[in-house]
């Protein structure tokens, strides 16, 4: 990065198929091509290296799982330091035998694993994913160049508590890697995120058809005033970029001042025991 208040920021809309490798090797022709056209951070939609298959119960697919040294965040370690961009790339994630999860893997230029992000909502609302991997419990920032980013993962976003741990940890751009078919409100949605925490927000969606569900794309960079920046508005694969400012998030928190005005002693009702809040 040229100067530490610009982050110019890429996210990859693409459709998985069934051969691993073909996903692999699009993953990477889009990586190069964002660092081509001057990208410092590259993100990769929700199980970019696979077909979404979360939507039924089969054991089965317990095998698609991957460590985070297995051969997909590899090939992304490798092509993150051969182009010089930052990579968040998000896989079904082995931990151990019989512990899963769903995982945004942070990469440096130079290749490096910086941390982890794991999806602590996994979705319930289409899907059945709380049969097939545990939820997260953290809420982590990672520096990229001079920035601090957060990561939510596609049904995080329904919980405006997330986004708002993110801000309240120091977040300046949150991106949001989904493999998500059509969803109410979409826009409006990413839009009140990024405006009530003053910040960057950046869903990156998977296109096309997996496993019988249409994913909607709908990929996405809003500021932190709320106006959306860039959008991928087509059903295909493609790549939208845009340069973010630090001077942004300031203004927006000012002009906005949501963070300041909050009252955290009243809203212990949020986090208090379920059976609590039936008590009154």
């Amino acid at each position: 990065m040229d100067h530490q208040d610009k982050l110019v920021l890429a996210l990859v809309q693409m459709n998985s198929v069934d051969e691993k490798e073909d996903n692999l090797r699009r993953a990477e022709t889009h990586v190069r091509e964002a660092a081509r056209g001057g990208a410092d951070l590259v993100v990769l939609p929700e199980f970019f290296n696979q077909k979404y298959i979360f939507n039924e119960r089969n054991a089965e697919h317990m095998k698609q799982a991957e460590h985070v040294t297995g051969p997909s965040i590899t090939r992304m370690r490798n092509i993150a330091r051969e182009a010089g961009v930052h990579l968040i790339a998000t896989i079904f994630e082995e931990e151990r035998a019989g512990v899963h999860f769903d995982t945004s893997v942070v990469i440096n230029r130079d290749g490096e694993i910086i941390g982890k992000y794991r999806k602590v909502h996994p979705g319930a609302m289409l899907s059945m994913e709380t049969l097939y991997f545990r939820h997260g419990s953290k809420f982590p920032i990672f520096r990229i160049g001079s920035w601090r980013v957060g990561i939510t993962i596609c049904y995080d976003t329904f919980f405006p508590e997330a986004a708002r741990s993110c801000a309240l940890n120091g977040a300046e751009l949150i991106v949001v890697p989904f493999a998500a078919p059509q969803l109410p409100c979409w826009t409006e949605m990413m839009r009140t995120r990024a405006l009530e925490n003053g910040v960057y927000f950046a869903p990156c969606n998977k296109t096309g058809v997996e496993n019988g569900w249409t994913l909607m794309g709908g990929t996405m960079i809003v500021n932190p005033g709320g106006d959306v920046i860039a959008k991928f508005d087509e059903q295909r694969e493609g790549i939208i970029s845009a340069e973010l400012s630090r001077a942004a998030v300031a203004q927006a928190r000012i002009k906005h001042p949501f963070l300041r005005c909050r009252r955290p002693e009243l809203y212990g009702s949020i986090t208090a025991q379920t059976e609590d809040t039936f008590q009154a």
